[in-house]
């Protein structure tokens, strides 16, 4: 990354990440589950109309970061590997949409 486009990244920096928080605000405990994706989508055109390619690289960056840390979380304190979880993830994403 040059200096210029982390300068960019670091001026939407704060506006992404209160992005990132009002998305997970509106998704976590949201019924049915399938609606999760819908917002997320909603959520991910609006910053790219907003902020560009710049403001949705930094929402996959947060949102990485999140479930990154909440992964690392459950690892500990459930015991597993966080290969474990992964593969568990995994397995769900297979068995939502088995055709591929």
């Amino acid at each position: 990354m040059n200096e210029e486009e982390s300068r960019r990244l670091r001026k939407l920096a704060p506006v992404i990440s209160q992005t990132t928080v009002g998305l997970l605000r509106k998704v976590v405990g949201l019924e049915p589950a399938e609606r999760i994706p819908e917002e997320a989508m909603y959520v991910a055109d609006e910053v790219l109309e907003k902020y560009g390619t710049d403001g949705l690289r930094l929402l996959v960056m947060s949102l990485t970061g999140w479930a990154a840390v909440e992964i690392e979380r459950d690892a500990q304190l459930s015991g597993r590997t966080h290969e474990a979880l992964l593969d568990d993830i995994a397995l769900t994403c297979l068995e939502a949409n088995p055709d591929g």
